[in-house]
């Protein structure tokens, strides 16, 4: 039997709660899903995933059709559709991706499929010159 929802599926706004989400591989969800918590997909998603400042796991078998925002994205199954991760997107070496990146970090293991584009936003990442304190004083650093 097969699961179908459609509209928008939202997560309680609480900040004092840090809670996961999960959607089971018998699930299918035509629509939009935001939300202010983890999120672990392992069913279908037709439409746009929104988990601003939390993780967003996209399990081995599961597949996305639609754009994904999230502070760090992990893609163990298949996304067709673009990405932005404010920090991370990870590709696992069973991952595949169809759709363009921002990112202000990627790691993609050997084994993962991807035809897109990538973007590295540095004013996103946790790394490069403005945290480094020699860099951000005006120093130079020495080789």
């Amino acid at each position: 039997m097969e699961n179908k929802q459609q509209g928008t599926v939202s997560a309680g706004s609480n900040p004092a709660v840090q809670s996961s989400s999960y959607l089971s591989s018998g699930l299918r969800i035509n629509g939009e899903i935001a939300g202010n918590e983890d999120l672990h997909i392992d069913g279908r998603v037709e439409g746009s995933i929104s988990v601003g400042g939390f993780r967003l796991t996209v399990g081995k078998g599961a597949q996305v059709n639609g754009e994904a925002v999230a502070r760090e994205l992990v893609v163990y199954g298949e996304v067709r559709g673009d990405l932005r991760g404010r920090d991370l997107v990870e590709v696992k070496r069973e991952g595949s991706i169809e759709g363009d990146i921002v990112t202000g970090r990627i790691m993609v293991e050997d084994g993962a499929f991807l035809k897109c584009d990538i973007e590295i936003d540095r004013g996103q990442s946790k790394v490069g010159p403005d945290l480094d304190p020699i860099l951000s004083r005006g120093g130079k650093k020495s080789a």
